[in-house]
């Protein structure tokens, strides 16, 4: 799969908030798309990722 634009051998599968925490971030302070489309926080544990897909996870950023 790609992930941010880099490709990512996923031997497992793994859900988005697996991905999210493998990656060390804060589930709390990202937001993530899969395929072109937002994945709702409700949904993260049950959404599957496989082989094909496309992620792109950003962080949210406070500062002035």
């Amino acid at each position: 799969m790609k992930v941010n634009g880099e490709q990512v051998v996923c031997d497992t599968p793994m859900s988005v908030t697996q991905l999210i925490e493998s990656r060390g971030l804060n589930s709390r302070r990202v937001a993530v798309e899969l395929n072109g489309s937002i994945v709702p926080r409700a949904q993260r544990e049950t959404t599957m990722l496989k082989d094909s897909d496309t992620v792109e996870i950003v962080s949210f950023v406070q500062g002035g």
